[in-house]
């Protein structure tokens, strides 16, 4: 009867169903009792006659802290497809949902086997999956479930979720349509409160249809206490006087009738054998049978089927515990705990509500709790029992816990809640208070903070190290390295910090020390970090970690063809770790790297994939170095208007971060439309911000690596003053960088040129180079051209065109092809390249299929369903004009050649 009013959002949740296309599923949102269970169960009712097999899960307050609850339920119905899953899903779901022990699971890991799960089922039968109240959903499901939402706009599945107003949950970014439900107009109050109660007298049903305000629960339940003036006081809030409604409704109710309903009420899971063991322990029976619940039945507060005994709404079921005593409500958890003897976390959080004080032994077997949900990866609820050990613990034990739940907290990327708990944990003693300033530094982007705090964490490093604290002191040495690639925090804390490093007891060749020497001083430990990155170059694909700070370290020094090497290395082993908080930083550098090197084909598709990475993960600063980077790629494409908008939103993102690398790139990228627009004057302007240490674009390693077209810039735009002051500065560095020395060989030779400064600039190895080999015979071709050597421009001019169009570069090989013209040689028509015919994600799927990987592998790698990735090349085969993975293959090699 809640439907009424309902029609239209009904009737969309239909369509949803019988045509899910266009949209992967829809968030209902809306106040308590609005009517968002009755609609999801009208959805569900609908999908079953259409065909579709529905699964559900249900948000519990009281699972909240239980990791993968919502999860286990979701799954339990297609349970037994977990056996065909690949090894790595199949253990990480296992070990989530306390199936099987292992390491620690990856929630994305957890997300992707509960993807192939659900896509594999959904094939014997589209699939309708029901999420209610997803605001009290443990953290570990809420977020799976948001991953899956975000994957299955090509699956025969829907998704219908709940979520109460002003309640926050993943699902909220997860790309569902959103569908908000407002209180009824007064028409279809009116015809609902009818419906329920037919027979008011006309003055009761005016006060009713006042009071519920078009409140669908309250209109329907209300009328059941129209005699009761304190039932109706308008004063009260309209959920606490539906609240005084029920618990009305349960005072009449017999005394046994009353103890279940409370013990029901408690228990987390609509178990109904568990509730009924608990109340005969209550009652001192040997046991009691489902009909002691028949008048809470009759009383229209709760439901009995299959076994379960579920509450008709949330606001029934939190009534009944508020309104007991505290005495009543002790004992009821107490006896919960005698009936949960085989399930240690339901009973340790029993155990917990039932004390009132300090008690250890509670408070340890929360902490096992703690440790158990760890192991399964649900560090939210890990936290939150570590957090609960806290507040029972003696004072010595009080800080350690939560100084233990504040390093979880740091683990999973949760910075507002470590910073909570490690204020709260008030550490005493040099041990705690140096553990507790180490876990505040270790949040790696530092972009919205102090820079001055990189000088504090030099001093907290070498506390920590003088503990014995190596390995903790090399941690805050890297995320304070880090701070110095976002922002600029001065010569004296870079020193400080490399005095702190310099003296730990690890090998100069350790890829942390070179990563950090890197970040902290890229030009005057440049040749030191340059010889150990060729040195460790061979030993790639061990360790993703290990790779990942040597590619980081290579970007520092100007090692673009080593970063790119280093960083690809990474990727595979972060994905197949389930690493995807750390995976868009080795893509945003590889994808970095790899356009410096001119391979846009290849940066095309990692950019792509960091920026969705980073989004999902909440890296907003690593997002808008990637979106960065795509502006550029867009910029040396030709495609202006594309470049100027990314270049816009990352700037956004930039500023808003004080991220100096973001800002950097997007100078390059207006320096590189300007460039191309004839506007020399503009990007030399551009430029030139790169090199003012006041700006916000100044970034002390990434200035360096952009002197070529800082060099054209101020040749064309008659700045050569200026630039001759900058590459003065620039030559004084002392380092064998090659992006440095590569740009001041063209710079010097566009700013003096000559045949002897082309020759240097092309005598030096630019094998790994082609972008930048192009640029010096496009230069030396166009100087040429203007001594009236035209003959000899010709060849120049062509290997840039040839150079350029291989790679992509669509600006710069229009300009080689007018330079042509103008020295007597027409240029073949550029015919359009396959790739540029794909988006990046389709790209990135014909890459890896090019390479011979099944649909199957290619979705553990990028992290969706097979099926997903078979429907995106059944996309891909009709528009490159291939039937085969042979022929994509060989299209994508002739491309590349």
């Amino acid at each position: 009867m809640v439907l009424h009013g309902r029609e239209t959002e009904l009737k969309e949740l239909r369509e949803l169903v019988d045509g899910p296309e266009d949209r992967c599923g829809v968030l209902i949102r809306g106040e308590a009792g609005i009517g968002k269970s009755a609609l999801a169960a009208e959805t569900a009712a609908a999908a079953s006659v259409a065909g579709l097999r529905v699964l559900r899960t249900t948000g519990a307050e009281g699972e909240q802290h239980l990791a993968y609850a919502g999860l286990h339920q979701l799954l339990h119905p297609v349970r037994a497809g977990v056996a065909e899953l690949p090894a790595p899903q199949r253990a990480a779901l296992r070990t989530a949902l306390g199936l099987a022990e292992g390491e620690p699971p990856s929630t994305y890991l957890v997300g992707l086997a509960a993807l192939t799960l659900l896509a594999e089922a959904a094939v014997a039968k589209p699939l309708l999956l029901v999420a209610e109240d997803v605001q009290w959903l443990d953290r570990a499901s809420a977020d799976v479930l948001a991953f899956v939402a975000r994957r299955i706009e090509t699956e025969p599945i829907v998704l219908v979720a709940t979520l109460r107003d002003g309640s926050a949950s993943p699902l909220l970014d997860a790309g569902l349509a959103m569908m908000v439900l407002d209180r009824l107009p007064p028409d279809a109050s009116a015809d609902l409160l009818d419906a329920v109660a037919p027979r008011l007298a006309p003055a009761t049903r005016t006060r009713l249809l006042t009071e519920a305000a078009g409140h669908p629960l309250a209109l329907t339940e209300l009328p059941t206490a129209a005699g009761d003036p304190d039932g109706l006081d308008p004063v009260l809030p309209l959920t606490e006087r539906l609240e005084r409604t029920f618990t009305a409704r349960v005072a009449g109710l017999p005394a046994a009738t009353r103890t279940a309903l409370l013990v029901a009420a408690l228990n987390e899971t609509t178990s109904l054998a568990e509730t009924l063991a608990a109340t005969a322990a209550l009652l001192a029976t040997d046991a009691v049978e489902p009909d002691i619940l028949a008048p809470a039945v009759e009383a229209r507060l709760v439901e009995l089927s299959a076994g379960a005994v579920t509450f008709r709404h949330p606001l029934m079921r939190s009534a009944i515990p508020a309104a007991a005593t505290p005495a009543d409500r002790r004992r009821a958890h107490l006896a919960l705990v005698e009936a949960l003897r085989d399930q240690p976390d339901r009973r340790a959080w029993h155990q917990a509500a039932a004390t009132a004080g300090p008690d250890e032994r509670v408070a340890a077997e929360l902490e096992r709790a703690a440790e158990r949900a760890r192991y399964r990866g649900g560090a939210a609820a890990a936290i939150a029992a570590l957090e609960q050990a806290a507040r029972l613990s003696p004072p010595d034990r009080r800080g350690e816990r939560l100084l233990r739940a504040a390093e979880l907290a740091v683990e999973s990327g949760r910075r507002e809640t470590a910073e909570r708990l490690v204020h709260a944990a008030n550490p005493a003693g040099p041990r705690q208070r140096a553990m507790a300033s180490r876990l505040l530094s270790e949040f790696e982007d530092g972009v919205r903070e102090d820079p001055a705090r990189v000088a504090e964490l030099a001093a907290v490093a070498e506390a920590v190290a003088a503990d014995g604290e190596t390995a903790a002191a090399m941690r805050i040495l890297w995320s304070a390295a880090m701070r110095c690639f976002w922002t600029e925090p001065g010569d004296a804390a870079r020193k400080a910090l490399l005095d702190v490093a310099d003296r730990l007891p690890i090998a100069g060749d350790d890829p942390r020390v070179v990563a950090v020497t890197a970040y902290v001083a890229p030009f005057e430990r440049g040749e030191a970090v340059l010889a150990n990155l060729t040195k460790l170059a061979g030993a790639t694909g061990a360790d993703p970690e290990v790779d990942r700070y040597l590619g980081s370290a290579a970007l520092q020094v100007g090692a673009f063809d080593l970063a790119a090497r280093f960083s690809a290395a990474a990727a595979p082993g972060l994905r197949a770790q389930g690493r995807l908080g750390l995976l868009p930083r080795a893509l945003a550098v590889q994808a970095w790297s790899r356009v410096r090197l001119g391979d846009l084909a290849a940066a095309v598709p990692v950019a792509a994939e960091a920026v969705r990475f980073a989004r999902e993960t909440g890296q907003p600063f690593m997002g808008g170095l990637a979106t960065a980077v795509q502006a550029e790629i867009a910029a040396l494409r030709g495609d202006h208007k594309q470049a100027k908008t990314l270049a816009d939103e990352a700037e956004r993102a930039g500023l808003a971060a004080g991220a100096r690398p973001v800002l950097a790139t997007v100078q390059l990228t207006r320096g590189l439309i300007n460039l191309s627009e004839g506007r020399f004057d503009d990007a030399f302007a551009d430029l030139r911000r790169l090199h003012d240490p006041a700006d916000p674009a100044y970034q002390l390693a990434l200035r360096a690596y952009c002197v070529a077209e800082l060099a054209e810039a101020a040749v064309r735009a008659g700045q050569t003053d200026a630039l001759r002051d900058i590459l003065a500065a620039l030559e004084g560095l002392r380092t064998p960088s090659p992006a440095l020395h590569i740009g001041l060989r063209y710079a010097r030779a566009v700013l003096d040129p000559g045949d002897e400064r082309f020759a240097e600039a092309l005598g030096a190895d630019l094998a790994g180079w082609p972008a930048e080999r192009g640029r010096v015979h496009l230069a030396f071709g166009e100087w040429l051209r203007r001594r009236r050597r035209v003959v000899e421009s010709r060849a120049h001019l062509r290997t840039a065109r040839e150079t350029f169009d291989a790679l992509g570069m669509t600006a710069w090989a229009e300009r080689a092809r007018r330079e042509l013209r103008g020295a007597g040689e027409s240029s073949p028509n550029r015919g359009p390249d396959a790739r540029e015919k794909l988006t990046p994600h389709e790209l990135s799927i014909a890459q890896l299929a090019a390479e011979g990987l099944t649909n199957r592998e290619i979705g553990q790698r990028l992290y969706l369903s097979h099926r997903t990735v078979g429907t995106h090349l059944h996309r891909i085969f009709p528009k490159l004009g291939v039937s085969s993975r042979a022929e994509l293959a060989k299209m994508l090699k002739t491309r590349e050649g």
